[in-house]
């Protein structure tokens, strides 16, 4: 949903493993499945069907919105860190619909034993949580403090390749808690207006999948199930014990690190001090071994083979050319020597990738938005949903889908409310976002919202097709059209990133917008529930999520430096990108322009490869983004993950069953750990509270000669 459904890796490949087991434990299938096509499907709904519904304000209660507020900060303050580590966000569907559940069923006990519960909590009630939570922590996302928004800091600007530019004051605006959330108001709601007429066609005409909301869907149905019940109980203890231990291991580590570039656990030479010297190490995080637990196999063995290609192969093959390539002794960090190729080749493949899946997507998109209007020979154009009416001749061939499209067309959405909204927020924007940014034009947010609608509604329909969502490419388009535009001396590249944020916000909160209508759907919650949960989970999420990063920015000085706790790294990407739009390539290192060529052509032709190779094959072959995000962040992330990979593995092997029912549970622990434990942290860095060790590894030489200089100053 809001964490673009799966695997934030710029794009999305596919379920994580989380999501997908759920679809096989809830006794339903997808109607595409050829495996199980003339099988008996159980009915959901006949299992509830003595089960009041709620209406859509007694689904939207006031214990909702309070769990909500408590694991939106909570998993804000994951998104945030994993946002300013590394930028790899697993979904955290799992997480949210266990704790809300959880949480909830807990408050609800207590009062019942004293006599005093009057509302019971319905799968209704369930799913506004995991509605509001997605959408409170999505906009630690969405809102860019680990991409866009931070790439316009001094910070960020020092170490890009315009850090020598005449222009660079007018291309730099710092963080600054007022008009960050400002400008997160202005531009987080239009989204959830753009599709809101179109939802009927979406979700019961065009009967899209929205892989992450049915599978969400059949988690919080099973939850309300006896047995789910005390699955869900069980999971939930699984969870405890692992967050525990993860949180716990956090603290212990905390003491050993009083220098954070070079000291402590996350610093332990696992494989040598050479490899150590190219990143190759195991640094001791439970957050990772956790996300390496949720995400694909293949996303981590492409990340650890990126790991490798880069680190082990071609930066100590390019470093040899010191002095041919590029200047004797520009330093690690120059974007004129080494660190020009490891971002911009990065970049390259990205940028191959993202083309070759966004063309992909909208063919798609077009090839069945062509196929449905085929095959409605009555309707001319797409129709919207302006009444209660199921449109005539619809087919309906179950008891579970009269009953759900019964729900869903109950609470109908106004369509003027939607296209108002819509207009009156757009015309706030464009009078007030030119005073937020300079460089950012009137005219120039006019022309994005005229262009958003149709960009959000592909990103919604293609979503729908393959739970791959697109908005960081689209936000990728806005940086080089806009940027390009405004022109490198009229702060081009200021523009460019402002305008990646409203583009990206409007087509991600578009498509979580329909992934929580077809949650909705499966569930039986109303549409207007579903909106008006998104509308307040989106308006904590201006609030909450700046908060976070400004604790984050206080409390880290060196947030954003390459090599420190918190690098930033997609906010470097971000940048430069903007820098290309404006500048073009004559910045770039020698032969780095013709190395980018080749790896730009290099991940297309990986992408056509994975979509032309029998199943069965291409399963083997990387995914070109996963590549790409080691060659400038370093590779003891991939390490990690390819351990929590390892892990659920042998567990596999071992007891699958438990291994598909606990493993996203324990995963879920694993992170929420510690990101929970940056909260302590952040509170003992503002506190200047300091580790009182520095657990540092040396070579035995180097060893030697620190033992001879000690002894020296005993004498």
């Amino acid at each position: 949903m809001a964490v673009e459904s799966t695997l934030e890796l710029e794009n999305d490949y596919g379920r994580t493993k989380s999501d997908a087991n759920l679809f096989e434990s809830e006794g339903q299938t997808m109607e595409d499945n050829d495996e199980t096509k003339g099988k008996v499907i159980e009915s959901v709904e006949m299992a509830f069907r003595d089960t009041m519904i709620p209406s859509w304000k007694g689904q939207l209660t006031i214990r909702a919105f309070v769990v909500s507020a408590i694991l939106g900060v909570m998993f804000s303050f994951i998104v945030m860190k994993l946002s300013l580590t590394t930028g790899i966000i697993p979904s955290l569907n799992v997480s949210a619909g266990l704790l809300g559940f959880f949480f909830v069923k807990t408050w609800t006990k207590a009062l019942e034993q004293c006599g005093m519960l009057k509302h019971p909590f319905t799968r209704q009630e369930n799913t506004v949580i995991q509605t509001c939570v997605v959408a409170t922590s999505g906009i630690a996302f969405s809102g860019g403090f680990g991409s866009y928004l931070f790439g316009m800091s001094d910070m960020i600007a020092s170490q890009s390749s315009d850090s020598d530019s005449p222009t660079l004051n007018m291309n730099i605006k710092n963080p600054s808690l007022g008009w960050i959330i400002g400008f997160l108001f202005i531009v987080s709601f239009i989204g959830l207006f753009s599709v809101v007429p179109l939802r009927k066609i979406m979700i019961i005409d065009f009967k899209l999948i929205y892989p992450s909301g049915t599978a969400t869907a059949h988690l919080i149905n099973s939850f309300h199930t006896p047995q789910g019940a005390k699955l869900a109980k069980q999971q939930v203890s699984a969870l405890g014990k692992f967050f525990s231990l993860s949180f716990l291991w956090s603290f212990f580590q905390w003491f050993f690190v009083s220098n954070e570039d070079d000291c402590g656990f996350q610093n332990f030479p696992t494989f040598g001090l050479k490899a150590y010297q190219q990143k190759f190490y195991f640094d001791f995080s439970t957050m990772y071994v956790g996300v390496g637990m949720i995400c694909p196999y293949l996303i981590n063995v492409s990340l650890l083979l990126g790991a490798i290609l880069s680190w082990g192969i071609m930066w100590p093959l390019i470093e040899t050319q010191e002095g041919h390539w590029y200047k004797d002794g520009l330093g690690q960090g120059s974007f004129h020597g080494i660190q020009g190729y490891r971002v911009f080749l990065a970049i390259a493949i990205i940028l191959g990738d993202g083309l070759y899946n966004f063309v992909k997507v909208v063919g798609k998109t077009g090839i069945g938005l062509y196929d449905q209007l085929k095959n409605k020979e009555s309707i001319n154009v797409l129709p919207v949903a302006t009444d209660g009416a199921t449109q005539d001749g619809l087919h309906i061939t179950s008891f579970d889908e009269q009953r759900r499209i019964q729900v869903f067309m109950k609470d109908r959405i106004a369509t003027w409310l939607a296209v108002g909204g819509y207009m009156a927020i757009a015309a706030v924007a464009t009078i007030t976002l030119p005073h937020i940014f300079g460089p950012l034009e009137w005219y120039y947010v006019v022309v994005i919202y005229l262009f958003a609608p149709a960009l959000a509604f592909c990103n919604a329909y293609g979503c729908g097709l393959t739970d791959w969502s697109l908005a960081s490419t689209y936000g990728k388009l806005a940086i080089f059209v806009i940027g390009a535009w405004a022109g490198k001396s009229q702060g081009g590249v200021l523009a460019g990133l402002a305008a990646c944020g409203v583009m990206m916000n409007i087509v991600s909160t578009a498509s979580d917008l329909m992934t929580d209508f077809k949650t909705g759907y499966l569930t039986l919650a109303s549409p207007r529930s579903m909106f008006v949960s998104q509308v307040i989970g989106t308006a904590m999420g201006c609030v909450i999520a700046p908060c976070v990063f400004w604790v984050f920015y206080s409390a880290f000085p060196n947030l954003g430096k390459q090599g420190s706790e918190y690098p930033a790294p997609y906010a470097i990407v971000y940048r430069n990108l903007a820098i290309l739009g404006v500048e073009g390539f004559g910045s770039l290192p020698k032969h780095c322009l013709s190395l980018c060529y080749a790896f730009f052509a290099a991940a297309i032709l990986i992408n056509v490869a994975r979509d032309t190779t029998p199943k069965k094959w291409a399963r083997f072959i990387p995914i070109p983004m996963a590549m790409a995000i080691p060659f400038y962040i370093g590779t003891s992330f991939a390490i990690d993950m390819c351990v929590g990979s390892l892990i659920l593995f042998i567990w596999e092997k071992r007891d699958q069953r438990k291994a598909d029912a606990f493993g996203p549970a324990v995963a879920s622990g694993l992170i929420c750990g510690e990101g929970i434990w940056s909260v302590p942290k952040s509170i003992l860095a503002l506190a200047k509270v300091s580790p009182p060790i520095c657990m540092k590894f040396l070579s035995r030489r180097t060893n030697l000669k620190v033992d001879d200089f000690l002894s020296t100053l005993s004498r």
